[in-house]
């Protein structure tokens, strides 16, 4: 803006002209009755009223309504969610916004940010040993389909109960472009990570290379020069899909900070104050969440996501070839006990009596989980996923009880005909009860 544009602010005015007729108001001896009105009028364009009104509050420019507030704004009705919010450490504007833009808030995210820093006294203080170090660095960028970052991250759950318990969050995305792909585990097992990551390549493709930490899962240890030794599960899993694996440095942002952030940015905005009513339901909001994010410009690479993965990354990554061993992948397999149950995600669930191998596959798709033989031929059973502690039977798991029955002592010679039943009556003569009984 240009000089001759600019515009002072009346207070400014105001001081000038007192400046320029001799006095001076950091004296403690400036006294607002002896200022000549009419020079100040003269000097500053102000009608005489308005002078006066001036004079009156010692040439101080106060708005009459400033320091007021309207004693109900658009966010009243909303303060209780939004201070459980800020108790539960959730400091975020967006998400505070979402959270009451689903019980029918009206405004903007302004009126949210003041609230938010007027009632800052309601998050907990945080706990920190030592004060964090700044350090330099230099990002990196990699192309279309070359390498994706993937991490756990951990988080408490709650029951209605009261009891807790933990869960992992698998999470992956793309260097390239920052699609990502989330999914909870009620572990962190290596079969959950087989799981995770196939469901991932489906939706994202499969990449060149995928950089992780050192999980137990993936390597056990490394040689005399420095070189991983892969796990051997996880070893067959590369050669089955066809990727590889590069370990890098744990909470490194070097290496792998998307990953690292990604993490963070799942507890802090996707979890924070959010319920569910089990994992099923919780990886279903998950997977619209992802999907809403992706749509949003990412300001740092400039590009949206979906579309950036999409357009380049998708075509350049190879597809997931569904063979038979990728599928025994998603099938973990369980040994059946003595009473012919399975365990599968803390959960016990039945096998018939008729099949006579003593392990098998089990797949969750969902609220449904599938049984299968252990050579994925013959589908042995299906269970409703109720996430319940109860066991879940299913017909014919276990051999009918011998019950005695009797048998004729002399010749049958009795014998009566069976013929097919008379065809009911259609349309509007099955109503003609009068013929029927005639």
């Amino acid at each position: 803006m240009n000089d001759i544009d600019k515009r002072d602010g009346i207070q400014e005015i105001i001081d000038n002209a007192i400046r320029e007729m001799g006095f001076d108001r950091r004296n403690g001896d400036f006294r607002p009755k002896s200022v000549n009105l009419a020079e100040f009028c003269r000097k500053t364009g102000l009608t005489r009223s308005k002078a006066r009104t001036l004079q009156r509050k010692a040439f101080v420019a106060v708005h009459g309504n400033c320091g007021k507030k309207k004693e109900t704004t658009v966010i009243a009705g909303f303060e209780g969610e939004l201070d459980a919010l800020l108790r539960k450490g959730v400091t975020n504007s967006s998400v505070a916004l979402e959270r009451i833009q689903a019980r029918g808030y009206a405004g903007g995210l302004t009126m949210v940010k003041a609230y938010l820093h007027d009632n800052a006294h309601l998050v907990p203080a945080p706990r920190r040993a030592v004060a964090g170090g700044r350090s330099r660095g230099q990002r990196y960028e990699t192309g279309p389909g070359e390498a994706y970052q993937m991490d756990w991250g951990f988080v408490d759950a709650e029951d209605p109960a009261g009891n807790v318990w933990r869960m992992a969050c698998l999470v992956i995305v793309c260097h390239h472009c920052g699609t990502f792909y989330i999914e909870f585990f009620p572990n962190a097992r290596q079969e959950n990570l087989f799981i995770g990551m196939i469901h991932a390549f489906m939706a994202m493709g499969v990449p060149a290379k995928v950089l992780t930490d050192n999980m137990k899962s993936v390597v056990t240890r490394r040689d005399h020069e420095g070189r991983p030794v892969w796990n051997r599960e996880y070893e067959a899993f590369m050669e089955a899909v066809g990727f590889k694996t590069r370990l890098c440095k744990p909470y490194h942002p070097w290496t792998k900070g998307k990953a690292e952030r990604l993490v963070r940015f799942v507890k802090g905005n996707f979890l924070a104050g959010r319920t569910f009513t089990d994992i099923t339901d919780l990886n279903a909001q998950a997977l619209e969440w992802c999907a809403k994010k992706a749509l949003r410009l990412m300001r740092p690479p400039g590009v949206v996501p979906a579309e950036e993965h999409a357009s380049r990354c998708l075509p350049s990554s190879a597809a997931l070839v569904e063979t038979t061993e990728v599928a025994m992948y998603l099938c973990p397999e369980r040994r059946i006990s003595f009473d012919g149950f399975v365990s599968y995600e803390g959960r016990r669930f039945g096998v018939p009596y008729w099949y006579e191998g003593r392990s098998c596959r089990v797949n969750r798709d969902g609220e449904w989980l599938h049984v299968y033989s252990s050579d994925m031929s013959v589908e042995l059973a299906v269970h409703a996923v109720t996430w319940g502690r109860r066991d879940s039977t299913c017909p014919g798991q276990w051999a009918e009880a011998p019950c005695p029955e009797e048998l004729p002592t002399s010749p049958v010679t009795t014998t009566v005909l069976q013929i097919e039943a008379p065809a009911r009556p259609g349309g509007i003569e099955r109503f003609d009860f009068e013929r029927r009984l005639s």
